[in-house]
Order: C-alpha cells, then structure tokens, then sequence
C-alpha cells in the first residue's frame, strides 16, 4: 500500500529532526555547563521560570544492558557483570541528593520514567532503592505517570509484580520484530510466546498504559514479513504502540556496523511497511496519534489527540503539560525553563562528576527569544497539526505574516502537495500531511536552512 507517490516521496524523504525539543540537541553547546545549570534550578526553586512555574518531569537514564542490539542509537553499556549497577546506583543518589538540595522538595513530579539502556537489568531490589532514594529527594504528586521501559528477555511475570509493587502504572515492552531472520540479524532475540506472557501478566496486574515499540526498515525485513509482527502486535492488543523507523547511521552508531547495508529493505519497501503498518493498526482499530504513535481509542493519548491536549517531549509524545525535565544519569538530557542540558556521556566523566559532588552537565542551551517562538510553532505542529496564528502572536508579541514570512512562503509546495494548507490565520497539517509533519515542521526550523546541516539527522520516511 502507498500513501504517497513514489514522485512525492523522492522530494519527501529527506533527513530531518524527531522534534522531542528545539532546538534540536545538536544545538546544545559546551559554554552551558554546571554553573548555568545551577542557575536555571534556582530561577524555578525561585518561581522565576519562564511562564511560571510549570509543572516538573523525571527521567532516569539506566545504560545497562547484558547484550548489544545492533539497530541501537542509545547510550548504553553492554556488560554481563551485574555487579557494575552498584556504583551507579551510588552515583545516582548523589545526583538526586544536588537537585533536592536546589530545589527543595516543594515542586511534585508529575511525571517519571526509567529509561535505557535496560532499567531491568538493575534487580529488584536495586531498582527498590532507586525508587527510594527518588522518594527521598522529590514528592510524587498523587495520579503521577510513573513509567519504565521493560527489555522482555530480561522480565518475567514475577518482576512486573515487584515492578507494579513499587507505584509505575505504565509499561513499554522493547519489541522491535518478531520475525526470527530479523530478531537474528539484529541480535535481539525474543519470542511471541514470552512477550505475549509478559502484556498478560502486565494487564492483569493493572497498568494503566502498555506500549510495544516496533523498528520498520530493519535488514531481512520485508513487507510480507512486517505484515505479520502487524498481525501479531494487534492480537497482544497493547494500549499504545510507538512505531520508529531504523535510521542507519554506521559512522555515528558503531554497532550499527555489523549490519550488512545489502540487507536492508530498499526505500520502496519501506514506505510499503510504514503504509501496511498504519492500515493494519487503524483497521484494528487504533488511532493515529502522529507521525510514530498509534492509541486504542481508550487509552489516555487518543483522548489528548481528541482534545488537542497532546504533547512532545524528549521521550516523545505525552498527555502530560509542557514540564521542566530532570535528566538523571549518564547522557540523560533535561529542560528548565528556557534552558536544556544534557550529563556526560561516559560513566567516568559522570562518576568523577558525582565525586566532587558536582552536576554532571557538560553541554546545553540557553534559548533565545527567537528559539521560543519557533519552538511554538513547531510543537503546535508536531502535537495539534495546527497553528493557530492569534496564539502566537499574543504569547510571543509578533506579527506570524511578518515574522515567518519566508517560512509561510516555502510551504507552498508542500500545500499544492495537499500535505499543508495555508490560510489568512492559520496553518492547518492535512490527515495525509500528518505522516510527513516532521518534513513540515522543519519548514520553521532557522538552523536547517544550510543543507549540510540536515545531513546528521535520520531520513523522515
């Protein structure tokens, strides 16, 4: 099945950002460091954040994983050696000790999630005291979404028990594919059987949400076989499932290097996958949330796509308000106020980091008032399909038609697509346009305009 020509999609698929912030983190510069960032917790500790005090979100990054998955783009370490989690852990308590110290613990989260890596390579009862030592330095506020990401190989039904039992109401299993030639050409292999076990137990238990995240263009994949993990992801029926497409991208990720670039789906194929995936799911009766989301109808994110409440953050779109975000953890990347931040990449720089008793910022950005106006731009794209020209301009004090003149003027072609229309007072994504809103979004993205500059981000399609 194709959505769009094949003429349409050689102009559309070009490399362009995700848009889980702008600007995008490869904006993010070495001048922003501890120092600054120490300032940024003290304005919102103060109540002088931009807007007021919004509310606050916590992402803690676990890098763990017994196993390298060759598709991967995270920041991980592979170890066998279970034993390593004890430093970090350490680590981690004096990370959440500094920002406790800053902020107090007056300001409730609303909102955390463990990430990784694999937050299950940690065992029950580090995760136990990580989840203490949390409780410690912040306060949850009552109904908070509290999530994590699960590696099915390292689960089992008795661990979602224990995970249940310390408060996280939502769950994403890693799943990718089930093809077996696929699982063994990316070295990530699980059964249906055992994932199947897994949103069972998970369900019983009670969790609010259940996500499967699924990896189109992987090598050895092909339609036929897609069609099936397809088929078999709406039979487990999880409340949300967040489809990527694999951006190959060897010279940055080095695992990536043991997969054969002859082996991958060629684009045509691709876009025949990204097609088969969106009628398959919206035939079982899921929505299309946007660009990599799919909801059942019930599920707390269709009801913000419904109500034009959706929003986009650093782990990709939410139900939850805009928030100040928390990184914690090696290569964890933060928001506060108008600032973003991210933590060293590597577990020495972290650990000597923590030592000093130090923040462990190494790059961020202070925005302008520039940056924030395209940042609202951008996010009501990417989350409403819609902006709404009076909104800006009353927030941010400018005139759309002046101030995006070349913007609003290079989204012609776009529109004669039939992806975007165009009006006096608005900028409205079409239902055909929402699974290219990145490509329209980066119409209003200032540091995309050299072509070079586009090059270090993932194709769209």
């Amino acid at each position: 099945m194709s959505l769009i020509s094949d003429d349409l999609l050689r102009r559309l698929d070009v490399p362009g950002p995700r848009y889980t912030s702008y600007p995008t983190a490869d904006r993010f510069v070495e001048a922003f460091g501890p120092a600054e960032y120490r300032q940024a917790l003290r304005q919102r500790a103060e109540g002088a954040t931009v807007g007021g005090r919004t509310p606050l979100s916590v992402y803690v990054h676990v890098p763990f994983c017994e196993s390298v998955c060759y598709y991967c783009a995270c920041n991980k370490v592979i170890t066998k050696h279970h034993e390593r989690s004890a430093e970090y852990l350490a680590a981690l308590d004096v990370e959440i000790e500094l920002h406790a110290a800053e902020l107090g613990r007056q300001h409730a989260v609303s909102q955390l999630h463990f990430g990784g890596g694999s937050p299950t390579f940690l065992s029950d009862d580090e995760l136990t005291a990580l989840m203490a030592s949390l409780k410690r330095g912040f306060t949850l506020a009552p109904g908070a979404e509290i999530s994590i990401e699960v590696d099915p190989r390292t689960a089992s039904p008795a661990r979602l028990r224990h995970i249940a039992g310390l408060g996280f109401n939502r769950i994403s299993f890693g799943i990718q594919d089930f093809d077996a030639a696929v699982q063994q050409a990316v070295h990530r292999v699980q059964s249906f059987d055992s994932v199947r076990d897994l949103i069972v137990e998970a369900r019983a238990l009670g969790f609010e949400s259940i996500n499967a995240d699924l990896i189109y263009g992987l090598p050895m994949q092909t339609p036929e076989s897609f069609s099936r993990t397809i088929a078999q992801i709406a039979e487990l029926r999880p409340d949300r499932i967040a489809l990527y497409a694999y951006a190959h991208l060897p010279e940055r990720f080095k695992p990536q290097r043991r997969i054969d670039r002859a082996d991958l789906p060629r684009p045509e194929q691709r876009v025949r996958m990204l097609g088969d995936a969106i009628s398959g799911f919206i035939g079982n009766g899921y929505t299309y949330i946007g660009m990599d989301h799919f909801a059942l109808p019930g599920d707390a994110l269709a009801a913000a796509k419904r109500q034009g409440r959706l929003h986009r953050n650093f782990q990709g779109y939410s139900t939850q308000p805009d928030a100040d975000l928390i990184g914690l953890g090696v290569s964890s990347i933060g928001r506060m106020g108008a600032t973003y931040s991210q933590n060293a990449k590597t577990l020495p720089e972290y650990y000597d980091a923590m030592r000093q008793r130090e923040f462990a910022v190494v790059r961020g950005l202070a925005l302008t008032r520039d940056d924030l106006v395209r940042r609202a731009v951008i996010m009501a794209l990417m989350c409403q399909g819609r902006v709404d020209f009076e909104s800006i301009e009353l927030a941010h004090l400018i005139k759309m038609k002046d101030y995006f003149s070349a913007e609003i003027e290079s989204l012609a072609s776009l529109a004669e697509g039939g992806l975007v229309e165009v009006a006096d007072d608005h900028i409205q994504v079409t239902a055909s346009g929402w699974f290219y809103v990145r490509g329209i979004a980066m119409a209003f993205d200032k540091y995309l305009r050299a072509h070079q500059a586009r090059e270090r981000f993932s194709r769209i399609i």
